[in-house]
C-alpha cells in the first residue's frame, strides 16, 4: 500500500498514544491483536486506528490482526524513536526543574544533558543532578556536544530571544514550555506547550459533564 505523504497533525499526535499502549501489551507478553480489541483498550474506534495506521502502508494482516511488537517498532520508527536526541533545559527554576525530573525518570531516546540560566546564584550547581551552566555559553556547549532539542523554560519575554540562541547553535527541535508562541525557521521543528489550554478544555468537559447530568436529574424529575 502506498504511503500517504501528507499526513495531519491530529494523526501524528495520537501515534504516541499507540506505542503507549503497545508498550504495556508487549510488557504484558501479548504478541498480537485486532483492531477491535485494540479500539476497545485505547478509546479510538476500529475504522480510526485502521485509518491513522493505513496513512503509513497499514501493518496488520487479515484475519491475525497486528504483532504487537512489529508494530510497536514500526510506529518508534515512525516518531523517530529509533535513534537517540541529547536536550538542554533554559531555564532552571521550578517549571525547569520539574521538567528535568521528567526527562531523568523517562528511559527512553532523550537525554537531558545539562541546563542553563542567567541567574549567578543558579550556575555551578545541579538540576537533579544535571550541571547548571551559564546561559552565555550555550552556543558553544550545544555546538560541542551535537545537542538536538533545546527545552525552554524561561518568561515569555525571553522565549523568543532564547528560540532564536538555540537556532543559531544548531538544535534541530525546541520543546516550548513558555506561554507564548515563539517562531523558528522552517528546519527546526517546534512544540509549544501551553499547560494553561489543557486545564481549559479540562474546565470545559467539566462543566459539560455537569450540564449533561443537570439534563438527566430534570428529566427524571419530570418524569415522576
Amino acid at each position: 500500500m502506498k504511503k500517504n505523504t501528507k499526513i495531519s497533525s491530529a494523526v501524528i499526535k495520537r501515534l504516541p498514544r499507540y506505542r503507549r499502549y503497545l508498550y504495556e501489551l508487549k510488557k504484558k507478553g501479548i504478541e498480537k491483536i485486532s483492531s477491535k480489541e485494540f479500539s476497545s483498550l485505547i478509546g479510538y474506534t476500529a475504522s480510526q486506528i485502521r485509518q491513522d495506521l493505513n496513512n503509513f502502508g497499514g501493518f496488520g494482516q487479515q484475519g491475525y490482526g497486528y504483532s504487537v511488537e512489529g508494530l510497536y517498532n514500526e510506529i518508534s520508527a515512525i516518531l523517530g524513536l529509533d535513534k537517540d536526541y541529547k536536550m538542554v533545559i533554559v531555564g532552571a527554576g521550578n517549571l525547569g526543574s520539574a521538567i528535568a525530573k521528567y526527562t531523568h525518570t523517562y528511559k527512553g531516546e532523550f537525554k537531558l544533558c545539562a541546563a542553563f540560566d542567567v541567574k549567578k546564584a543558579l550556575i555551578g550547581q545541579e538540576l537533579d543532578g544535571f550541571p547548571i551552566m551559564d546561559y552565555e555559553n550555550i552556543v558553544e556547549y550545544v555546538e560541542e556536544n551535537d545537542i538536538s532539542i533545546g527545552i525552554i523554560c524561561v518568561n515569555k519575554e525571553s522565549a523568543q530571544e532564547v528560540a532564536d540562541k538555540l537556532t543559531f547553535a544548531g538544535v534541530n527541535g525546541i520543546w516550548n514550555f513558555a506561554p507564548v508562541d515563539i517562531e523558528v525557521p522552517s528546519w527546526v521543528a517546534i512544540e509549544n506547550v501551553h499547560l494553561s489550554d489543557s486545564l481549559h478544555s479540562l474546565a470545559y468537559h467539566m462543566n459539560d459533564i455537569e450540564k449533561l447530568e443537570n439534563e438527566k436529574s430534570k428529566k427524571a424529575k419530570a418524569g415522576k
